[in-house]
C-alpha cells in the first residue's frame, strides 16, 4: 500500500499545479483518500475558497483513488478525468477537505478485466467536501483509464 507522502509525491510530481495549491494528503486507503488544501492559496475575493480549487481539489480526490486501485491491480494506466459533475453547496471558508471513498458496488474484478483485455476501464466516483462538519460540495466524476 502506498503512504500518503508517497501519493502526495505523485500528485506534486504528476500534477504541478498540486505544489501551488499546497495540496497534501491527509489520509489514503484502498477504499478511501482524503486530500487537504489551505485556504490562503486558494482564496477568492469573498474570503472563502475560490471555486476552481475547490473543482480541483475534489477531481484530484477522484484522481488519486483511481491512482490507488491501478497500483492495488498492478496496472500502468494514464488517467484523465472524462466527465464531472459538481454541486456547490455551501461556502468554505477553512481549509478545504476533500473525501473520496471507493464505493462497494464499484466491480473491481470487472474494472481489472476491462484493463487487461482491453486496455481501457472507465472509474465512476463520488468526492465530497466538508466545511464546518457539513458538506460543502458534491463532485461526481468519471475517470478514464488507459494502459500503456
Amino acid at each position: 500500500m502506498i503512504s500518503p507522502q508517497q501519493l502526495e509525491s505523485v500528485l506534486h510530481t504528476e500534477i504541478p499545479i498540486t505544489q501551488a495549491m499546497q495540496i497534501a494528503v491527509k489520509s489514503c486507503s484502498d477504499k478511501e483518500v482524503t486530500l487537504v488544501a489551505p485556504l490562503e492559496p486558494n482564496i477568492n475575493h469573498k474570503q472563502t475558497a475560490f471555486g476552481g480549487s475547490l473543482y480541483s481539489v475534489a477531481v484530484l480526490s477522484g484522481w488519486s483513488m483511481t491512482y490507488l486501485l491501478l497500483e492495488r491491480l498492478g496496472v500502468e494506466a494514464q488517467i484523465v478525468i472524462h466527465q464531472s459533475e459538481i454541486d456547490y453547496l455551501a461556502p468554505v471558508a477553512a481549509t478545504i477537505e476533500a473525501h473520496c471513498e471507493l464505493s462497494s458496488d464499484i466491480d473491481i474484478e470487472k474494472f481489472n478485466k476491462l484493463m487487461q483485455r482491453k486496455g481501457r476501464a472507465r472509474l465512476k466516483l463520488k468526492s465530497r467536501i466538508v466545511s464546518e462538519g457539513k458538506t460543502a460540495v458534491e463532485f461526481d466524476g468519471v475517470y478514464v483509464c488507459i494502459g500503456h
